[in-house]
């Protein structure tokens, strides 16, 4: 009797068909998100392809230029490395833009299971991008914390201009650049100060954060550095991306107060090698004096985060308009 009654209890305890299929079904769950998170997404090379109306403050007579976005290469994490980088080159070569922006964050030997790429290598490959009114760079935060002096050298010795608040002009346009917010001293007035008024302006800054502070008269500021969360599930990302405006400026093209800002998702990784729902791209950028996109919610502040050194007003909180 003692021994039939524990064959009962054996069978009752024995998991049913139905949730054997729900644990092995989970389990292949888990390892498509873990197979895509840490191999597929990571290693993507998505070129994204977008028009922004800029208003009145571009002029028509450049409506149609090609911008050409790259950013947060973060060299040395596990999916980057020296053939990448020429494979990402290629690819932007191969969209004929007029203009290629570099947005900072070139190398990071810090990234989990990665190791180090000498800026040299990284800017050689750099070198090879061709656009006809040019190249020009500004410095990411990863850049200054490893070696930043040796990564801007390397970026001009290819032939890369390197703006330290400052600006210079590629044609009919005038392109700015300021310094990283984190490790050096960012000064929005001191790049655009020698900019005539009226004239086609493009500001690069590595941190979206500066945003609030852009003067009415740039009429784009180009930025990477949150990686569109790198984990793009909002609940999960909030918490890690490095804003203190929180998921404001996570990715694509915002609108506020009439001024325009695109925040590409960038093209490495940092901390862990993982990108999920927040794919690598190759941004190119057409832009027209046609009218913003359509108004949509923003989040505000967050007021724990320490705020970005920058000269100008205060950062706004008002609501943004986003799209992409």
């Amino acid at each position: 009797m003692l021994c039939d009654a524990s064959l009962a209890s054996a069978r009752m305890q024995r998991p049913g068909p139905a949730v054997t299929a729900g644990v092995a079904a989970a389990g292949l769950a888990a390892a498509a998100i873990a197979w895509r998170a840490l191999w597929q997404e990571p290693r993507g090379e998505r070129v994204r392809e977008r028009e922004l109306g800029l208003g009145h403050r571009w002029p028509p007579a450049l409506d149609g230029l090609r911008v050409a976005l790259v950013s947060d290469l973060h060299s040395g994490a596990p999916h980057v490395g020296a053939e990448r980088i020429e494979r990402l080159v290629a690819a932007v070569n191969a969209q004929r833009p007029d203009l290629v922006l570099l947005l900072g964050d070139y190398i990071d030997p810090e990234v989990r299971f990665g190791s180090r790429v000498a800026p040299a290598t990284v800017a050689s490959r750099l070198g090879a991008l061709r656009a006809p009114l040019g190249v020009a760079a500004v410095m990411g935060n990863h850049d200054w914390a490893n070696e930043g002096p040796e990564m801007r050298a390397a970026l001009r010795a290819a032939g890369i201009a390197v703006l330290e608040n400052e600006a210079m002009r590629l044609g009919d346009v005038w392109v700015a650049g300021v310094d990283d917010t984190r490790h050096r001293e960012p000064s929005i007035a001191r790049a655009l100060r020698g900019v005539p008024d009226g004239a086609a302006t493009i500001l690069l800054s590595h941190d979206p954060d500066l945003f609030p502070h852009v003067p009415d008269r740039v009429a784009l500021t180009v930025s990477g550095h949150l990686h569109g969360g790198q984990v793009g599930v909002p609940l999960i990302r909030r918490p890690f991306i490095p804003s203190r405006f929180g998921e404001r400026y996570a990715r694509g093209h915002v609108v506020e107060d009439g001024r325009h800002l695109y925040v590409t998702a960038g093209f490495g990784t940092t901390g862990w090698p993982v990108r999920l729902f927040a794919p690598p791209e190759i941004v190119i950028l057409r832009l027209s004096a046609a009218g913003a996109p359509p108004r949509a919610p923003a989040a505000r502040p967050l007021r724990d985060r320490a705020p970005s050194r920058a000269a100008g007003r205060p950062p706004s909180s008002a609501p943004g308009r986003r799209s992409g």
